[in-house]
């Protein structure tokens, strides 16, 4: 298959809501927020995705950055620092139902991306790996940088709930596309920030905790009727 003809073509495609990856089957834990009457309208919609950014987004972004370097560096140490990697990501997911979902995306990315883009470097991955980290070795093989995987990796973060809260919250989608819009320079930031951790100790990578997320996973596992798988 022909290598991508751009490091920006491969970038959107990764950040495309489009790509079969599995992203629009879950609302990263809007839908049980919105159910809580913790977010009403677009005003706490915002909120609710600015904390995800900088919490749970800005670690994944950290990981998906380091794992792109992993995957771009020396075959002799790469799936050993991958797999150090995905575990201290592990470890910092208290919820089971967070830590399966992250497992499923990742699971589905890689899918995804061996179909449309076959490259050896996804066929050296064994067993399912988190979102974050699979973003990091898909990005590496499309041959962008930490940063690319750590600026898409951020941004889904927030767009996953972003699409989903036009159903959840039954809001205008202008307002609601504005209100990521707002948050373009704090997604930049916490993108630089993630590069700039690539090549740090996977123990030493970021740790910020996101309680009321891990709340919210295992609250809406519970529900009875739900339009999002998580």
């Amino acid at each position: 298959m022909p290598a991508a003809r751009s490091s920006l073509a491969a970038l959107l495609l990764l950040g495309d809501g489009r790509l079969p990856s599995g992203g629009y089957a879950h609302s990263g834990g809007l839908e049980a927020v919105v159910r809580s009457a913790g977010v009403t309208d677009v005003a706490g919609l915002r909120s609710f995705l600015e904390g995800r950014a900088a919490t749970a987004g800005y670690v994944g972004a950290c990981f998906a950055a380091a794992a792109c370097a992993a995957a771009s560096g020396a075959a002799a140490t790469r799936q050993g620092r991958i797999s150090l990697l995905d575990k201290e990501l592990d470890a910092r997911m208290p919820s089971p139902t967070t830590r399966e979902v992250s497992r499923s995306l990742g699971r589905q990315l890689l899918r995804a991306l061996s179909s449309i883009h076959a490259h050896p470097l996804l066929e050296t991955i064994t067993g399912p790996i988190h979102q974050p980290v699979a973003y990091g070795v898909g990005a590496a093989a499309f041959e962008l940088t930490p940063h690319d995987a750590a600026a898409v990796t951020v941004y889904e973060s927030v767009a996953g709930p972003a699409a989903a809260a036009m159903k959840v919250l039954s809001t205008d989608p202008f307002t609601v596309q504005g209100a990521v819009a707002e948050l373009a320079p704090l997604l930049d930031e916490l993108a630089a920030d993630a590069a700039a951790l690539a090549e740090a100790p996977a123990d030493e990578l970021p740790s910020l905790s996101s309680p009321l997320l891990d709340i919210a996973a295992e609250q809406h596992r519970g529900l009875e009727a739900r339009l999002f798988a998580s």
